[in-house]
């Protein structure tokens, strides 16, 4: 038999302890079961190899060997080949020859709940999670909307919350994979991916924007038209606007996930314009400003 690294196999290393061994065995052995990976040479091959690594190192006298004299540890202290063989409780069963659908049923039994009784079915258990991404724009997400998408060949009409926010997961119970045996079905997690906007700038629920005013308006005062999620407001502004100065418009921002008629606000920073390309009177008329 070729040498294995059995720590590699279960993912951990050699100070692990024995409930580190029993964590790392049930999770790699549930990721590679048969019963989850049918028709999969590979998957079946590493179940194998997870349940060997298990039968030693669980074994203290077995992983002492093993970490010892590491390909040799069944030779050493010549051990004959009934000692050689898995003790009961384990699942080895015969490595070289593979393990049949009864063994693959007492596997699970006697990990998920059986109490290593022999069981007359195989025992039912969750099915395998599914992950999908979404992409959004700023607007999309401004208003809870249905769409439609579709997870492993089958569509899933979902509601999309208002104010989802960029990386966001959400979870759909039981929109996974079937659970084995007549298991419940696993879950469905959805990550959001929200485009930046080129105009709103989002940072939490509240929008920031740039909104350019000329310097006449910004000197003696005026109005403007400003564009917000939800439509465009006029806006008084003050004489002696100064460049950067900054506006809230409160509860004109992101709406608040799950929060009914909760916004954010909206900041406007004002870009005062400085006019270029003057002409001979528009310069004169400066110059006169300027001797004021």
């Amino acid at each position: 038999m070729d040498y294995i690294d059995y720590y590699k196999v279960l993912e951990i290393t050699k100070d692990a302890t024995t409930d580190d061994i029993k964590k790392a065995y049930r999770k790699q052995a549930r990721k590679y079961h048969p019963d989850l990976n049918p028709n999969n040479e590979e998957a079946n091959k590493k179940f194998q190899q997870i349940n060997e690594a298990n039968e030693v190192l669980s074994d203290p006298e077995k992983r002492k060997k093993y970490d010892r004299y590491g390909k040799d540890w069944q030779h050493a202290g010549q051990q004959s080949s009934q000692q050689q063989r898995p003790q009961s409780g384990g699942f080895g069963r015969g490595f070289s020859g593979g393990f049949g659908g009864d063994d693959f049923s007492d596997f699970f039994s006697s990990m998920f709940g059986g109490g290593g009784q022999r069981s007359s079915g195989r025992s039912p258990f969750k099915g395998q999670d599914f992950t999908a991404e979404l992409n959004l724009n700023l607007l999309d997400a401004y208003t809870t909307h249905k769409q439609t998408l579709t997870v492993n060949g089958k569509q899933v009409r979902i509601t999309i919350p208002a104010g989802v926010e960029n990386g966001q997961k959400i979870k759909l119970p039981g929109y996974g994979a079937p659970g084995p045996n007549n298991g419940p079905a696993g879950d469905l997690y959805i990550t959001f991916n929200i485009a930046e906007h080129h105009k709103f700038k989002r940072k939490g629920n509240d929008i920031y924007i740039q909104q350019d005013v000329d310097l006449y308006t910004a000197v003696l005062g005026g109005e403007a038209i400003v564009e917000t999620l939800n439509g465009k407001v006029k806006l008084n502004i003050p004489a002696g606007t100064q460049p950067d100065t900054n506006l809230r418009l409160k509860g004109k921002g992101y709406p608040v996930y799950k929060k009914e008629n909760q916004f954010g606000d909206l900041y406007v920073k004002w870009q005062v314009k400085i006019p270029t390309n003057l002409n001979a009177k528009q310069k004169e008329l400066f110059e006169q400003l300027s001797k004021l």
